[in-house]
């Protein structure tokens, strides 16, 4: 995928829109804090690639407008308060600290 600011508004939009979904699924299912959903890992994943895009995005020289700009600092904003639930890097569950795999595995 070319790094252009058009895609980096089509993923923002989806991340909006999953959060939007997830919210719901918390809602339907009894109220449960979204804090409890599993889903919010992958939703912690999502924002970190969104995040890193936008970082290779600006790295990259494109002239990018200022609404969009003023997005991506608000993604990484979230982003600091929810990077401790990304998925670790290649690391397998054997490999994982025991404060790791409880992390994971929300005990």
């Amino acid at each position: 995928m070319a790094i252009s600011v058009e895609n980096y508004v089509k993923m923002a939009n989806f991340y909006n829109e999953l959060t939007r979904v997830l919210s719901a699924i918390c809602v339907t299912k009894g109220g449960i804090a979204l804090e409890n959903y599993v889903g919010r890992f992958f939703a912690a994943d999502v924002l970190e690639y969104i995040v890193e895009y936008g970082n290779r995005l600006k790295k990259s020289g494109v002239d990018i407008p200022s609404n969009i700009k003023s997005a991506m600092e608000l993604f990484e904003k979230q982003f600091e308060n929810v990077k401790s639930l990304v998925t670790p890097n290649q690391k397998p569950v054997h490999e994982m600290t025991l404060e790791e795999f409880e992390k994971v595995m929300n005990i």
